[in-house]
């Protein structure tokens, strides 16, 4: 009861920050008398997914398809290379150099290329969408992994435990929890990435309606609004799946 209360607690105070935000939109629109074709009324984008329902939606699961399938595909590499830099010293100090430089490299500036590479269907955007994220997996994992305690460590070896008993039963799950942040950081980044792949070249998704939105920046906004939804129900997907890998962090953290 008491951890559904506190759940209950969590999704009102959302909504009351959500709710704020529309409100402090509303309220700079009208303070500034701003014109509805430079920035709408959230009334105006209300009406505009009113109006176009079926196609905002059909997009939206484009978009969602991609970064889905871009962030599981950099999940999956960037935990292993991550662990695999954690595992070797010597190859740490010669791929984080080159990881640094992929990283500080405009991901917009591999957007045209990869229509080259790639074509037009979704091997771009899932391909930007897994770009965005790669580094903070990577950096998290190999972060947490070499952080294992050293007392648990010496445990193991008291126990005669072999490397990779060591590796699952102590190192895994003690860097499970920075592994999490690293993902949740990623995750927005993916959708980043998806939308940017999809401005250009793109047949369908919300940077495609948001391109082609011309004039009507309501329909534009209704896009972005649903941008952030999906960011927020991706993230805390996540925030659940880390109360299940890792229950034992909130009673075990300050």
């Amino acid at each position: 009861m008491r951890a559904w209360s506190g759940w209950r607690g969590s999704l009102g105070l959302a909504l009351l920050g959500g709710a704020a935000t529309v409100g402090a939109w509303w309220l700079v629109i009208i303070a500034f008398d701003i014109e509805s074709f430079l920035v709408p009324t959230p009334r105006a984008v209300l009406d505009a997914f009113l109006r176009w329902p079926g196609y905002l939606l059909e997009n939206a699961w484009v978009t969602l398809t991609e970064t889905v399938q871009g962030f599981v595909l950099t999940a999956a590499a960037g935990i292993l290379v991550g662990a695999l830099l954690a595992a070797s010293d010597l190859l740490a100090r010669a791929m984080y150099p080159a990881l640094v430089a992929l990283n500080a490299v405009p991901k917009l500036a591999f957007a045209p290329l990869l229509l080259v590479w790639l074509g037009f269907g979704p091997g771009p955007k899932v391909v930007m969408a897994a770009l965005m994220c790669f580094f903070p997996i990577v950096l998290a994992t190999a972060t947490g992994l070499s952080a294992t305690p050293a007392e648990l460590i010496e445990l193991t070896r008291s126990l005669s435990a072999s490397r990779w008993q060591t590796f699952t039963r102590v190192r895994w799950q003690a860097a499970l929890p920075q592994i999490m942040v690293g993902l949740k950081t990623a995750m927005p980044l993916a959708v980043i990435g998806a939308l940017v792949g999809e401005l250009f070249g793109a047949t369908a998704g919300l940077g495609f309606v948001i391109q082609n939105a011309g004039a009507d920046t309501a329909l534009a906004f209704a896009a972005i609004a649903l941008l952030a939804l999906m960011s927020i129900a991706l993230f805390y997907a996540l925030v659940l799946l880390e109360g299940r890998l890792v229950p034992w962090v909130r009673h075990t953290t300050a």
